[in-house]
């Protein structure tokens, strides 16, 4: 169990990716905060946590809002008394073209996306230092990489980008901050890309290695980044596509 007794915060926990990188860090030993913004899906994982065997805590939590940001801090404090990994993964994305773009739409994504990873670090930052050692891990997207339809690649590019910025100004403090970029991965967010056959195999046509991405892929990623065996990785961000960005612009 390489997260034996370590202690997690996971924001966005209660489905998908979060949910997946939960589940996976309990297996491998580690007490799991799930966050997230409806209670009722935060409190399914965390209690599936808890059949796995470790402890779990879920917090109904906005990112984007600091006060809640606190609280969950402040919980897992006092729940388990530290804090040595923490995944920013809550995100959001409003499936618009600049055109239709409003300036409620913008602050929605970047609120959540980017805000709320800086909020999350803002808190979490203190209680690491004072341990001597952590891990924070971002989830950002290719579409910070590439040119994307949607504002949505924006936020993430400022989450690649804060991440290479926290990362070395924390690295001499032992806190590691590394960001992860999944391309297509099979959740709910993705599902406006498989609503018919033939779009899906365009889709999968276009990933060299000839399928979807699924939740796992990026658990698998986020679990080596949690681990001390990531300890001399600074500010990387990590692509987990199957080759995608590699085939743009033809996708």
């Amino acid at each position: 169990m390489v997260l034996k007794e370590k202690v997690a915060i996971v924001t966005g926990g209660g489905s998908g990716v979060g949910r997946v990188i939960a589940l996976r860090f309990a297996r491998e030993g580690a007490h799991v905060v799930v966050a997230g913004r409806t209670l009722e899906k935060v409190q399914e994982t965390a209690s599936e946590v808890e059949k796995i065997g470790t402890g779990s805590l879920a917090l109904k939590t906005d990112v984007s809002i600091s006060t809640d940001v606190s609280r969950m801090v402040e919980a897992t404090i006092n729940r388990f008394g530290k804090i040595d990994i923490l995944v920013n993964n809550a995100g959001t994305i409003v499936r618009k073209t600049f055109f239709d773009f409003t300036e409620e739409d913008w602050d929605t994504v970047m609120d959540v996306n980017l805000k709320g990873v800086f909020l999350c670090c803002k808190q979490v930052v203190p209680v690491m230092m004072k341990q001597g050692k952590g891990k924070i891990i971002n989830i950002a997207s290719t579409s910070g990489h590439i040119g994307h339809r949607m504002c949505y690649g924006a936020s993430k590019a400022g989450v690649i980008n804060f991440t290479a910025t926290l990362a070395l100004q924390l690295a001499p403090y032992r806190i590691n901050v590394n960001s992860i970029s999944p391309g297509i991965i099979d959740t709910s967010m993705a599902a406006a890309l498989k609503t018919s056959p033939e779009l899906e195999a365009k889709i999968v046509g276009c990933i060299p290695y000839g399928r979807i991405g699924r939740p796992e892929d990026t658990a698998s990623v986020a679990l080596f980044l949690a681990s001390d065996e990531s300890d001399y990785m600074v500010g990387s961000d990590v692509i987990v596509d199957g080759g995608l960005i590699n085939t743009f612009p033809s996708y």
